[in-house]
């Protein structure tokens, strides 16, 4: 008799181990199923417009500033000047190369026209063209540092940040301005690392920014090639279809996407008997 009721209870525990595992299996395809459903429109991922291009401008070269003649957010243009220092030293060595170049120069046609007359010897002819090549290239050093003087803009755009005022003396790498870049603006976007299968290049995006009030399109232009480990999420970066002169870098918001996730025929599942069974019967609850 005891050995039959063990039997017996043996029996129960394994129905209960086997129903405990039926209804983990049910759970994790119900779940899998809601998010193989949900459409990415759904999500709504946080936004950040950005400039394509942006730079921090700094001087290349020690010095005190002597004109400083853009101002806060002012437009610019490529190669406007936007900061020039106090070149009186630079200039002075620019002069004295020239009058050292001129100074080869004559010597050195005076050796060829020696040299016809068999006065030199080629010797002397080759160095004088070597002193003229010399002068040379100290014109151009000297010319050189006169340009790190001016700071010019290397692009198009507006005027961000100034870093400092005009008379002030500074070393070399001091940052002067912050310039953004002209054109359309990209959209930083952070979404769930869940989502990475399901995203494409080329993908059509909603970003609603909280500044205007305003949705604008977008297309998603590029997916990081790393995933926070501890965030579980993915850095993404959209374009924005169109300028628009209402936005600036730096305006926040939220984007969606237009188009839907998973597919219209869904995945079997096999159970632990080797049998097929599809997520929608898995997913019914029992009578």
């Amino acid at each position: 008799m005891t050995a039959l009721l063990l039997i017996g209870v043996d029996a129960l525990a394994q129905q209960d181990a086997s129903a405990s595992t039926s209804a983990g299996a049910s759970s994790e395809v119900q779940a899998s199923e809601a998010r193989s459903q949900n459409p990415l429109s759904d999500y709504r991922l946080r936004a950040l417009l950005t400039p394509q291009v942006e730079a921090t401008l700094s001087s290349r070269m020690e010095g005190t500033l002597e004109t400083l003649p853009v101002s806060l957010g002012d437009t610019v243009a490529e190669g406007d000047v936007l900061a020039s220092f106090d070149c009186r030293v630079e200039q002075a060595r620019v002069d004295v190369a020239n009058t050292e170049l001129s100074v080869a120069k004559l010597n050195a046609k005076a050796k060829r026209n020696l040299r016809k007359l068999d006065a030199v010897g080629d010797l002397e002819v080759a160095l004088s063209a070597a002193d003229v090549d010399k002068a040379n290239s100290s014109l151009s050093l000297a010319a050189a540092q006169r340009d790190r003087c001016t700071l010019v803009a290397p692009f198009s755009g507006r005027i961000a940040k100034l870093h400092v005022k005009p008379f002030q003396t500074m070393g070399a790498g001091t940052a002067l301005v912050d310039l953004v870049g002209d054109g359309a603006l990209k959209v930083r976007l952070t979404a769930p690392s869940e989502l990475l299968p399901r995203l494409t290049t080329g993908q059509a995006l909603s970003v609603r920014v909280n500044e205007t009030g305003k949705t604008y399109s977008a297309t998603l232009s590029a997916i990081s090639a790393r995933i926070d480990a501890v965030a579980q999420t993915v850095e993404l970066e959209a374009k924005l279809d169109a300028s628009h002169a209402d936005l600036m870098a730096g305006m926040t918001g939220t984007a969606s996407m237009s188009a839907s996730v998973g597919s219209s025929t869904s995945p079997s599942v096999s159970s632990s008997t080797g049998s097929s069974i599809s997520p929608e019967t898995v997913a019914k609850p029992s009578e």
